[in-house]
């Protein structure tokens, strides 16, 4: 997939939660919740990613897997990235940028994006759990 179709599917994602805009920081395409990043696609080693904060308690679990690397400079902080060569499970994509929003957002942003009801996303460690047991 062209990283301009990726950026098209990743504002269709990030650009409906509450209080986000789009900025470009370091010459990349970057979501703010407030004045907080919370995802951005990058380029990392020449490859593209999406780049995304994740728990610190999940980080162990996602690296296990292939497709997700550590960010440079961040990684401390919990930030990952998702190598995004080849086929993209956007659900998943949708599950990991959500829950980055919400370890960023303000409670009254998360309270905003809760009153919406339910979404096609759950939480973070759920879209962890159920990739896990897909590749199984």
């Amino acid at each position: 997939m062209k990283e301009s179709s990726v950026l098209a599917r990743l504002r269709k994602v990030c650009l409906p939660l509450p209080e986000v805009r789009e900025t470009v920081k370091w010459g990349h395409p970057t979501f703010e919740a407030g004045k907080k990043i919370f995802a951005v696609l990058d380029r990392y080693d020449g490859r593209p990613c999406i780049a995304f904060r994740a728990p610190l308690e999940t980080l162990d679990e996602l690296l296990a897997d292939e497709r997700f690397t550590e960010a440079p400079y961040a990684a401390r902080f919990g930030w990952v990235c998702l190598n995004i060569e080849g086929s993209i499970d956007w659900v998943e994509v949708e599950r990991l940028v959500q829950g980055s929003y919400r370890l960023v957002a303000l409670k009254r942003m998360i309270a905003a994006l809760d009153d919406r009801g339910p979404s096609a996303t759950d939480s973070f460690a759920g879209a962890v759990k159920r990739k896990r047991r897909t590749r199984a």
